[in-house]
């Protein structure tokens, strides 16, 4: 499965993932982990994928150059 951080609550990690949230435990990620990590998780394993969260963070902040140009 793969899904985006949302948030970090605790000892739990809110995982969003085909328009829903699921949350699972801290522990199993890696402690770098942060809000808006693309995520692969299989099991209880859970690997950042960098190159994708590197994507989507430029397409993110293209977009909001586009909203504040205005």
């Amino acid at each position: 499965m793969k899904g985006i951080i949302d948030r970090i609550e605790g000892n739990m990690v809110v995982v969003e993932t085909g328009g829903e949230t699921k949350d699972f435990p801290k522990d199993i990620f890696p402690k770098s982990a942060s809000a808006g990590d693309v995520v692969s998780i299989i099991g209880s394993e859970v690997k950042i994928l960098k190159e994708e969260t590197k994507k989507l963070r430029k397409e993110i902040e293209a977009l909001m150059e586009d909203v504040w140009e205005d």
